[in-house]
């Protein structure tokens, strides 16, 4: 015979499945995308880009976390406050990534190529930049987007 659990054993359940519907999912945040494409001169001819513009500490926090597609044309431009060691990682992030470091003078200074999705590993600039912008991992060689090439968009500082 088995014995039915106690009023506060099925009360504590109770309270449990409640806070858990009650906790805030993971969602990805959407920035608005900007009304001017983001274009890198490369050997090949001009690209162009549609990008979200994380240019706050929370939103480049934030980045592409939770993100689970991007379209083909599409990236996110984070510039921070100063030129400097820009240290990246793809937490909470399922797509896996192109990193492209941009330096002041808005040319390319390295490239991550298809970065691991969820990894806490550090992924760094390869000298000190002002920018950084991430696409859909292969695009940089599909593209042939490659170091020193000019990155050119209001966001980015002359």
């Amino acid at each position: 015979m088995r014995a039915l659990p106690s009023l506060a054993a099925v009360l504590f359940a109770a309270v449990l499945l409640l806070c858990a519907g009650l906790a805030p999912a993971a969602r990805a945040e959407v920035l608005p995308t900007d009304a001017e494409r983001l274009v890198i001169d490369t050997a090949g001819g001009p690209v162009r880009f549609s990008v979200e513009l994380a240019l706050t500490p929370d939103t480049r926090a934030t980045g592409l976390m939770f993100r689970r597609e991007m379209a083909a044309d599409h990236g996110m431009l984070f510039r921070f406050d100063q030129t400097r060691q820009v240290l990246m990682w793809m937490k909470n992030t399922p797509l896996p990534l192109d990193m492209v470091f941009i330096g002041e003078d808005g040319r390319v200074a390295g490239i991550a190529a298809d970065t691991t999705p969820f990894s806490e590993d550090i992924v760094a600039s390869p000298r000190p930049v002002r920018y950084v912008l991430e696409l859909n991992a292969g695009t940089a060689a599909r593209l042939g987007i490659a170091v020193g090439d000019r990155v050119r968009h209001r966001a980015i500082l002359d």
